[in-house]
């Protein structure tokens, strides 16, 4: 499977054991195969506005809410490929848009980030745009979030997510996947892309993020895993719960959300691997 640029999906979380994830990963696998990223590590860094208006937004389930964000799959280097991405959900479905690039071109695309002259910066845009967007069908999709940007003044980046990711899909329909999240990780004080893999862990080690994307409806036979290991959906985002742990409104957190967390008395600490 090549890199999708446009997903329109629904999204279904669960928050799991790790006992859970086993029998689920040992019933699905006749019907499920890894995607080509497999197993990996993600980098996604959120950008936000000074007054954290995209989390804020995000916290209150309004109908429709948005993200801008940069992911890599593993850590990133000057070679690498990356993908700024906007992120948009509307009455329970899920529209993503994305368009590739390399860490220094993400540095002149994306705000906050380029430390040159702004007429420097200016001018390595124009040429950029330009290259990317020739003979391309991201011209909408680079539009798109050159829109985002633009609408939410002052936005920057502000939260650097990393966590460790089973992919999954199925071998009849592409279109249906299942992601395990491990090891969520979260920091607001280096959020350079380059940097070693560590942070503020967000779940403990007893419980894994179940992520369902589906285009339709589930598949029965997933129906019957989740119905036999008594298995349902959550409401829960990384980024809107490490927003609150970092501002200390932990208390605002649905209290199943709470007896998930890592730090269950909310002292700060970091760990390192």
């Amino acid at each position: 499977m090549g890199d999708q640029t446009i997903f329109k999906r629904y999204e279904i979380k669960y928050m799991i054991t790790r006992d859970q994830q086993k029998r689920i990963i040992n019933r699905m696998s006749e019907y499920m195969k890894e995607d080509e990223h497999g197993k990996s590590r993600i980098q996604s860094l959120y950008y936000d506005t000074p007054d954290s208006i995209l989390a804020r937004r995000s916290l209150d389930k309004p109908l429709y809410k948005e993200k801008l964000r940069l992911r890599s799959y593993g850590i990133a280097d000057d070679d690498s490929q990356v993908f700024v991405e906007i992120k948009k959900k509307y009455e329970g479905v899920v529209y993503k848009r994305r368009v590739g690039m390399t860490l220094p071109q993400s540095r002149v695309f994306l705000p906050g980030s380029f430390t040159g002259t702004p007429g420097a910066a200016r001018f390595l845009m124009a040429g950029f745009r330009d290259r990317l967007m020739k003979g391309s069908s991201k011209e909408q999709i680079v539009k798109e979030i050159e829109y985002f940007i633009n609408y939410y003044r002052g936005i920057r980046p502000a939260m650097m997510l990393q966590y460790e990711r089973d992919a999954f899909y199925a071998k009849d329909d592409h279109e249906f996947r299942i992601t395990f999240d491990d090891n969520i990780r979260w920091r607001t004080d280096d959020l350079r892309m380059d940097k070693r893999y560590y942070g503020n862990r967000l779940l403990d080690r007893d419980h894994v993020l179940m992520e369902v994307k589906v285009g339709e409806a589930m598949p029965d036979w997933f129906v019957r895993i989740l119905t036999e290991n008594h298995i349902y959906k959550t409401s829960f985002s990384k980024y809107g719960t490490a927003y609150l742990l970092d501002k200390g409104l932990a208390d605002r957190l649905p209290i199943p959300t709470r007896e998930v967390l890592y730090d269950k008395d909310l002292i700060r600490y970091k760990e390192c691997i």
